[in-house]
């Protein structure tokens, strides 16, 4: 039964009623976007670019980290399916910052567990934020210098990820700078924007994202010696779910002791702050689309959203803890979604239907070995621009989270802290500073170095 079609004009599409939750089934409680769905069945390869990473840092298998990749496509499903209308992804400005912390930790068993103890931290903090609704205002309380220098360190450290020694640009110098270089020029550049307002070729390369830069890297890759040509295989994908389980997870190596619960809450509250970020984001995108559509109310709850990524890295951390951590956000995608929802009712009946149809088709084509093998080989140039291009986004936001020119100066010397020292070291050297210039005004920082009350950081394109 279609209950979706019984939506009344200025509603929500019909859902079940759990409490904190609004469960919807496809099909039923909304509207099955098969436009979404087969965009999301490319867009995998994504996803599929943690492997290297989960491999590289924590010695895993390639079947053992698809696993996880698959275990991760699992649980993005639940956003939609409980009411949080959003395409979630990784934690992408953070990802850096969990490496440096991960590093500290000798490879194997009691790496492992450090990243145990850090997911399950995460989760909890997430949890205890959405259940007593005190998210928002804590990140209010915490003085925007902090904030800014988090979020700054968090994507210098990205971008330092791919361009230090023996990083990935060495490995792919040519392929990273010509899939960086034409990203750029689809996101950013106001020429290209231009043409897709009038072309409706360039209007469909814009909107699907990043991934005619992955198709592109599949071909310059081997061009340039950088990668082999793919070999496509066919059937369906064969994670080992019995290595994860027996070498990587709580059930084999034992429970983290409490002294790495202790030492990962300073780069869990980090890497809060710039989650947090991404449920701004969230709903910044959601307020400008509900404008636009009038025939459809939009539930965006974030402390609904906090219980479910908070449930997911909780989970996550026991099954198959994951160094990309499970985000309330995955903005690029998101942003497609949303403005193929504002082109109307015929294009995109629900919000919700269009974020979960694309979800079900990533959790699809991770199932697919040819498209799994296709882009096998370019999964370092895929997280590799991943990670650029979210640290130049981050960059910008942690510069605009700046009330002043003094909270700028903090935020450098967080940044560069966070970069050398990690999480622990850069709150401490943050409060200190903001004791030190602001006093007494330490939760009320900035805004007092302009002759105009306006934040100029803020009118600076």
């Amino acid at each position: 039964m279609s209950l979706w079609k019984k939506r009344v004009d200025s509603g929500e599409n019909p859902f079940l009623n759990i409490g904190a939750f609004k469960l919807r089934f496809p099909f039923i409680h909304y509207r099955f976007e098969w436009p979404d769905y087969f965009q999301g069945l490319l867009m995998c390869a994504v996803d599929l670019a943690a492997i290297p990473l989960i491999v590289e840092l924590l010695g895993m298998p390639f079947e053992a980290a698809m696993a996880i990749v698959i275990l991760n496509g699992i649980f993005y499903l639940i956003h939609h399916l409980l009411g949080d209308p959003v395409v979630p992804g990784w934690i992408t400005p953070a990802i850096p910052i969990i490496m440096i912390y991960i590093e500290t930790f000798d490879m194997g068993p009691e790496r492992v567990k450090a990243l145990m103890a850090f997911q399950l931290v995460l989760g909890l903090i997430s949890i205890f934020f959405g259940f007593t609704k005190l998210a928002k205002k804590v990140v209010i309380l915490i003085p925007s210098a902090i904030k800014s220098g988090i979020i700054i360190g968090a994507g210098i450290s990205a971008i330092n990820t791919v361009f230090k020694n023996g990083g990935r640009f060495d490995l792919f110098p040519f392929s990273i700078t010509i899939a960086v270089g034409v990203s750029f020029y689809l996101i950013y550049s106001k020429h290209f924007s231009q043409n897709k307002r009038k072309n409706k070729i360039f209007s469909l390369i814009g909107n699907l994202g990043i991934f005619p830069i992955i198709l592109l890297a599949i071909v310059i890759a081997p061009v340039f010696g950088e990668a082999n040509w793919p070999i496509i295989e066919w059937g369906v994908s064969k994670p080992n779910f019995m290595i994860l389980i027996r070498e990587f997870t709580v059930f084999g190596v034992g429970f983290p002791p409490l002294i790495m619960f202790l030492s990962a809450i300073p780069t869990a509250l980090a890497t809060y702050i710039v989650l947090f970020g991404d449920i701004l984001q969230s709903q910044a995108i959601l307020e400008e689309a509900d404008k636009e559509r009038t025939d459809e109310k939009i539930d965006y709850n974030p402390n609904r959203a906090h219980l479910i990524f908070g449930g997911r890295n909780t989970i996550m951390s026991l099954v198959g803890p994951d160094i990309t951590m499970c985000g309330p956000l995955w903005a690029a995608m998101h942003i497609v979604i949303v403005e193929r929802y504002k082109q109307g009712k015929k294009a995109m009946h629900s919000i919700i239907g269009g974020s979960g149809s694309f979800r079900w088709g990533t959790n699809t084509g991770l199932l697919l070995l040819p498209i799994v093998t296709l882009v096998k080989p370019i999964l370092g140039i895929a997280l590799a621009l991943t990670l650029i291009i979210q640290g130049f986004v981050s960059v910008r936001i942690g510069f605009l989270e700046s009330k002043s020119l003094k909270d700028l100066g903090i935020a450098g010397v967080i940044a560069g802290v966070l970069l050398s020292k990690g999480a622990g070291w850069a709150f401490a050297v943050g409060i200190l500073l903001v004791f030190l210039i602001y006093g007494k005004k330490f939760f009320r920082e900035g805004g007092g170095d302009y002759p105009d009350k306006s934040n100029a950081l803020k009118n600076t394109e």
